[in-house]
């Protein structure tokens, strides 16, 4: 089938195909081509603009295009006004980022009747051939829901699909069609080796108009987007737009070092900001999904920050880095191991832990049960503990705070200079303003001076400070006291563990700009 007679068909679909660049499709490319070997063989050489190996990218897209698929999912609608809140219903998983980065100006929503919507509406997205016996992957959102699943391959043909394995954690999928002959496979390539500067292309089929290959270069390393646990993207200026996710992002040696994903656009078009998931970091996944099912990933049961140079200063780390455990959960694998709020875990498993990104993925890739070793700095000592590694599921909460003691009726404002704070008690009238639970402890903040370290550091009224330097506090004159405190010891900062909604952080506050 011809590109015009794809886009004739899916006109409403690729519309509807605007939320598929905000979400990671992982190719595994199992099998090499013969014809990369020249490709393989050139070079690059660091110039202004985009240039290309021999003066054309004319026999990398040779290879890696036929390897493209377009792939069109049939979902069960919901009928007008259950659930608007994606245009594939439901919460796919960067749904929040497509509303960030987005906004109201995405591409419009064409409306039909109710019965029609409540029949089916249509996805589209592209994908990647990973072995010649058919096997293809794609975005889980692409095909999550859809009662069938058909992909077109770059020479036309359309194929049904079948689900073999699904991660709505990382947004991949992996299917399989039939096909009479071996198809076309592209193979992974270094992302670890990919540096700031680097030539890419990008292939996909954007608005449904047919694949189309993009040239620019790699912009930045290890955005973090705050769309999930894994985020550690490679930022592109290379033209993509709607329906590109699932493409791959090629080197200039015909491998796939990169899974186009999401950009950044004020008009829903593309402007130059790109991001794509690093192909060794979907490598594994693939590999496990290929097997079939759904994967386990490993669980302690700890919320977690970033440790900065005010933290470490506060806690007594010579330098910042490892995951500052701001919570942990009960019943967790972490609390059974005597993992504790406070904690800064420096290692997992015999690896260093450089950011709460590193603790995140190791603990993912251990299968459930395992038990492995942490590396822990607990109030001004290194210590190991050992845990046994859990099973991830959606089920597992945050821990609630229980601390024991009665309800306080309410105590007098204290005002903390030093840092530009205004405490007070916990009340009732206060613990309903807050929607806190009635043995919930703390000094309540009640004002912060725009113009002290406390502003400057994040803390806003309402937070409640339930620990001072790793100490819990219960009452406004317990926090006061124990920050003055910390001033008198002669540290450059105080760290306060604060509660705030459905979270608790840790939030170092400097002394000296106070």
């Amino acid at each position: 089938m011809s590109p015009s007679s794809i886009l004739r068909r899916h006109r409403v679909a690729a519309l509807l195909g605007a939320a598929l660049i905000i979400s990671p499709v992982v190719v595994s490319f199992a099998q090499s081509n013969a014809g990369l070997s020249t490709v393989a063989a050139t070079t690059q050489t660091p110039v202004a603009g985009i240039t290309a190996p021999n003066g054309s990218f004319a026999p990398i897209i040779a290879v890696t295009k036929p390897a493209v698929v377009t792939i069109t999912s049939v979902m069960k609608g919901q009928p007008q006004g259950e659930d608007e809140g994606s245009p594939l219903g439901g919460n796919p998983p960067f749904d929040q980022f497509f509303q960030q980065f987005f906004g109201d100006q995405g591409a419009p929503m064409p409306k039909a009747p109710p019965q029609q919507q409540a029949q089916r509406q249509e996805a589209l997205g592209s994908g990647f051939i990973v072995g010649a016996d058919g096997t293809i992957v794609t975005n889980n959102h692409v095909v999550d829901g859809a009662s069938s699943i058909k992909v077109t391959l770059d020479d036309g043909t359309e194929l049904p699909a079948k689900l073999v394995g699904h991660d709505a954690k990382n947004d991949l999928a992996v299917l399989k069609i039939k096909a009479d002959k071996p198809l076309p496979t592209v193979k992974w390539g270094d992302s670890d080796k990919l540096m700031t500067g680097d030539q890419v292309l990008a292939i996909g089929n954007p608005f449904g108009i047919g694949t189309t290959v993009t040239a620019g270069i790699v912009s930045a390393r290890g955005r973090d987007l705050h769309s999930g646990p894994f985020d550690d993207f490679i930022q592109i200026d290379a033209p993509i737009n709607h329906g590109n996710s699932g493409g791959p992002l090629v080197d200039v040696n015909g491998n796939v070092i990169g899974i186009n994903t999401a950009i950044y656009s004020p008009n829903g078009g593309s402007v130059g900001v790109g991001f794509a998931i690093p192909s060794d970091q979907a490598e594994k996944v693939v590999a496990k999904l290929m097997k079939g099912g759904d994967i386990e990933y490993g669980y302690l049961g700890v919320q977690i920050q970033p440790v900065t140079q005010d933290v470490a200063s506060a806690i007594g780390l010579d330098h910042p880095g490892g995951a500052l455990v701001s919570a942990v959960t009960d019943g967790s694998p972490a609390a059974k191991a005597g993992i504790e709020t406070g904690d800064v875990i420096t290692g997992f498993a015999g690896q260093e832990v450089k950011d709460p990104k590193d603790l995140s993925r190791a603990v993912a890739d251990v299968s459930p049960g395992v038990k492995e070793t942490l590396e822990v700095w607990r109030k001004g000592k290194a210590m190991q503990i050992s845990a046994d590694v859990g099973r991830n599921s959606d089920d597992q909460k945050a821990a609630a705070n229980g601390n024991e003691g009665g309800s306080q009726s309410g105590g007098q404002g204290l005002r903390v200079p030093s840092l530009g704070l205004g405490l007070t008690d916990l009340t009732p009238d206060i613990r309903d303003q807050l929607n806190l639970a009635d043995n919930q402890r703390g000094a309540v903040v009640e004002q912060v001076n725009p113009d002290k370290a406390a502003s400057a550091a994040g803390i806003q009224p309402g937070d409640v400070i339930v620990g001072v330097d790793q100490t819990p506090v219960k009452t406004a004159r317990q926090a006061n006291q124990a920050i003055a405190q910390a001033g008198k010891s002669g540290k450059k900062s105080v760290l306060l563990l604060i509660d705030r909604g459905d979270s608790q952080i840790f939030v170092a506050v400097p002394f000296a700009a106070g």
